[in-house]
């Protein structure tokens, strides 16, 4: 299951979100219950949910109120080699390879590769700690060869 939400949100739909963020962190931080009722009022449906989820909705309306498109994938999705690509922000050759190579684990559906979106998300921050600590080594050469002023 993914849900996706591309477009970007009017800005009544950010004004509600901010409004909703603000009083939604407030009333998740006075819960005792890990699965609180909570009422919609124009219906009077009283249901429960989740603190997990609850969570994350707090964080939905603050992407929301910046203005921000959000998409939600359960960690376990399996994606294509192309959707992968995507995410990653390279080639769909390019991750192939990665595959061949192991650096990225999948498995193949008749002849299609198929990776987890957690395993992606993995090499991609990986990727990025990599980088950053090749900057900083960088950086650190740099100071101690009078190149760099801080």
């Amino acid at each position: 299951m993914e849900l996706i939400n591309t477009k970007k949100p009017s800005k009544e739909e950010q004004q509600a979100a901010m409004e909703s963020y603000d009083a939604l962190s407030a009333a998740l931080e006075q819960l005792r219950s890990d699965n609180p009722e909570i009422e919609i009022e124009e219906t009077e449906v009283r249901i429960k949910v989740p603190r997990s989820a609850l969570k994350l909705l707090v964080n939905i309306l603050k992407e929301i109120s910046q203005g921000n498109p959000i998409s939600i994938v359960p960690i376990a999705t399996e994606m294509t080699t192309q959707a992968a690509a995507e995410l990653l922000g390279c080639s769909r050759p390019h991750v192939v390879k990665l595959l061949e190579e192991g650096k990225i684990a999948f498995t193949k559906v008749g002849k299609h590769r198929r990776v987890k979106y957690e395993d992606v998300v993995k090499y991609k921050n990986a990727l990025k700690a990599k980088q950053k600590a090749t900057i900083s080594k960088i950086m650190e050469l740099d100071e101690e060869a009078g190149l760099y002023d801080s």
